[in-house]
């Protein structure tokens, strides 16, 4: 999670007798709810580049996974998040139960499994700044889930069912790298207008977001396309920028949600895509 030096959000914060976090939302608030559900966990992060993660020296500890870094990426940018998941009834279960506490992220969703540890993973940094991962899990709280232990009041609405393609054509928005298309279409170009168009893209779908590292990032609607160009930067560490860029946008479209008909204003210098382009740019790993 990458740090922005901000303490200061357009939310007030409540405790319920539980200790799960309650917002209010601020009268001056234009924002959505936005529910981030999946998994949160700690990372171990090597604390030098380029070697194994037999041959590292030390490591250091982050809070990992991307549906609780997006959760904070909004909060931090004036939104309005939750999270939903499960983590280990554990010393890291509670750091990260508090760490979203910590950044107004109503976790009333979250639960702590006593059977159950945390997630962990394992990082190790590439001299180009980019990671590998090795998972613990045998299984790991987050993975043991069930269907009775959600906060259907938060959602509202049923889950959809499980599987990628089954969700993917439910989708309002959606955001996905090149590695992924590939993955999808089994092996098409990933950078080919037509393979995204025709196998992607489908008629509930508002908006599509291709990111490509440091090259930028593409955006199809129904009616315009276009790229907004990456911003140079030095990579330190990757991890959680595509989390920040995605924060980025659904905070934007959480405060209008019909920004994406907007050709121009979409990809302005100061409008989402570039602002979210920044932040996946600079974005930092956020230690504790």
């Amino acid at each position: 999670m990458a740090p922005t030096g901000c303490s200061c959000f357009p939310l007030t914060l409540e405790r319920s007798k539980k200790g799960s976090c309650k917002f209010a939302r601020n009268s001056s608030s234009l924002s959505e709810l936005i529910i981030c559900f999946g998994e949160m966990l700690i990372d171990f992060i090597a604390t030098s580049a380029g070697v194994s993660l037999a041959d590292a020296d030390g490591f250091k500890k982050a809070v990992g996974g991307a549906p609780a870094n997006v959760a904070v990426g909004i909060s931090r940018l004036g939104g309005f998040a939750a999270f939903m998941g499960k983590v280990g009834k554990d010393e890291f279960g509670y750091i990260l139960a508090d760490i979203l506490k910590e950044n107004n992220v109503d976790n009333s969703g979250m639960r702590l499994d006593p059977h159950a540890r945390s997630a962990l993973a394992f990082v190790t940094l590439r001299s180009d700044g980019e990671c590998k991962f090795m998972f613990y899990r045998t299984p790991s709280a987050d993975m043991l889930l069930h269907e009775k232990e959600l906060y259907v009041n938060l959602i509202k609405k049923r889950l959809l069912e499980k599987g990628v393609i089954s969700i993917w054509n439910q989708a309002d928005i959606i955001k996905i790298s090149e590695d992924e298309i590939e993955f999808l279409t089994k092996g098409d170009d990933p950078y080919d207008d037509g393979v995204v168009l025709k196998k992607l893209y489908h008629p509930n779908l508002k908006l599509l977001l291709v990111t490509e590292g440091s090259a930028g990032c593409r955006y199809y609607t129904k009616e315009f396309k276009g790229k907004v160009a990456g911003i140079k930067a030095d990579a330190v560490d990757t991890t959680g920028a595509g989390d920040s860029f995605v924060a980025a946008m659904l905070n934007s479209l959480g405060s209008e949600i019909n920004l994406y008909k907007k050709k121009r204003r979409i990809r302005d210098d100061s409008q989402p895509i570039y602002y979210s382009s920044y932040l996946h740019s600079t974005s930092v790993v956020y230690e504790i």
